[in-house]
């Protein structure tokens, strides 16, 4: 647990902004696809943490990037955070992606929606830091709403569908012609739930390797509450924040 103060808020769009989080002691190892739990202060209505995905770990800076979707009063109230103010954070906590071994020539497909697209641009830099050369397949409902295009392209090729055709191709994530036209050896992916069984199904198919990293409902971010339990294929339960937030889709009753 730590306190962590604010060195910026970045607002990205009417419903995302951006919080860059330093500590006066060096951030602890982070892994991609592990998150944090937030102390909502000032807050009469927020009693419980806030679960966010590490976007991102500024190793030079010492800085933990948050990318927050404001959807109640728990995350709009901390995106009126401003530079100086100190927020309790929980960290890091869960499990992350499985890392390949460096210069691993297998060729990463990372598809993201919505705001699941957070936790693959610190996984798309660890990658690029190993030699391994990840691409990127985001999705989202129009061109607004893509975020962060700019630093994704400084790890990989980005391909982007938007529902209204306002940028790259119309559709959904699964609907890309890149998934026809090149091979994926390993897919990594986070959004909704939708999408994400779409692309498993995907995936399954095509007999590639996949991990998904579930948005499940949080309430405590260390398997005592229980809220958050995902079935598994042989008919038992995980905790989505301990066991996971990332699995195989193999472990899961998706498929079955």
């Amino acid at each position: 647990m730590l306190d962590l103060e604010v060195r910026e808020n970045l607002r990205l769009h009417q419903n995302y902004c951006l919080l860059k989080l330093t500590g006066k002691e060096q951030l602890p190892e982070m892994r991609p696809g592990q998150f944090v739990q937030v102390r909502v202060d000032n807050s009469a209505k927020t009693f419980l943490r806030r679960p966010i995905s590490i976007n991102f770990v500024n190793r030079r800076d010492n800085e933990l990037w948050l990318l927050i979707q404001l959807v109640g009063e728990g995350t709009r109230k901390l995106a009126t955070s401003k530079p100086g103010d100190i927020i309790n954070v929980l960290l890091p906590l869960g499990n992350g992606f499985t890392m390949p071994a460096a210069n691993d020539n297998r060729r990463f497909l990372l598809i993201g929606g919505g705001v699941g697209t957070a936790p693959l641009l610190y996984l798309g830099a660890c990658l690029k830091a190993i030699n391994v050369q990840p691409q990127f397949l985001l999705g989202a409902r129009s061109k607004g709403d893509l975020l962060q295009l700019d630093l994704f392209r400084q790890y990989g090729d980005v391909y982007v569908t938007t529902e209204d055709g306002s940028l790259g191709e119309k559709g959904y994530v699964t609907d890309h012609s890149v998934l026809k036209e090149k091979h994926f050896d390993q897919i990594c992916t986070c959004g909704p739930k939708p999408m994400m069984l779409s692309v498993a199904r995907y995936a399954a198919a095509k007999q590639i390797a996949c991990e998904v990293s579930l948005e499940n409902r949080m309430a405590c971010g260390i398997g005592a509450c229980l809220c958050c339990v995902e079935k598994t294929r042989d008919d038992h339960h995980v905790c989505v924040c301990t066991d996971g937030p990332v699995f195989n889709i193999n472990e899961l009753s998706w498929l079955v």
